[in-house]
């Protein structure tokens, strides 16, 4: 099985984004699966086009986007993507939509199609907090996962798709009293654990 594996960048200030270092701590091949990584923008629109255009080259069997989603005190597995863009705070370029469609006359959402609930009970079964989510937002995370599962429901690539989120590492609480993280060990073994499921 061939795995596409997505990351953000740092945004909003923070000086990393744990994504990003659990997509450099995977290795290339995991379980006997073709492990492809890439890097995401945190940037309305470049960002979408970006993991598009690596679907079409890739045509990978399963699609797995990483996010942080700060505050959240568990790694959360996405449920829905809906088509709107509104941000809270601007993307690394400076963008703040509000209330855009992410697809022009597109489908209200798109439900994920990887095995969601098999994965959080495998995290569960290693100790690792796992819930499902039923939002991924209105920022680039929600619209990375919109334009994946809009793309699959349009073309005749049989690829499945999630999102997983996680929470901050212990480093960017330090000046955030009583906000959730999670040491990136466990995120690391979420991630293995997640790509196990997707490809069992």
């Amino acid at each position: 099985m061939k795995i596409l594996v997505t990351a953000f960048d740092a945004f909003n200030k923070e000086p990393i984004n744990p994504s990003l270092m659990m997509l450099e701590a995977l290795p290339d091949e995991l379980f006997g699966h073709e492990i492809v990584k890439q890097v995401l923008p945190t940037v309305f629109g470049e960002s979408s086009a970006l993991v598009l255009q690596r679907l079409s080259e890739v045509e990978p069997d399963a699609v797995l986007c990483l996010g942080q989603a700060g505050g959240r005190a568990a790694i959360t597995l996405e449920r829905v993507a809906i088509n709107v863009n509104d941000a809270s705070i601007a993307d690394n370029a400076g963008k703040q939509p509000t209330d855009e469609p992410i697809v022009a006359d597109g489908p209200a959402a798109h439900f994920s199609t990887l095995p969601n609930k098999a994965i959080v009970a495998a995290l569960r079964e290693a100790d690792i907090p796992a819930q499902i989510s039923n939002t991924a937002g209105t920022y680039v995370c929600n619209q990375v996962l919109y334009a994946v599962l809009h793309y699959l429901s349009e073309t005749d690539l049989p690829a499945r798709a999630t999102f997983m989120h996680v929470p901050y590492l212990p480093s960017q609480v330090l000046e955030k009293p009583g906000v959730a993280s999670m040491n990136l060990d466990d995120m690391n073994r979420a991630l293995e654990i997640a790509i196990r499921v997707i490809g069992s």
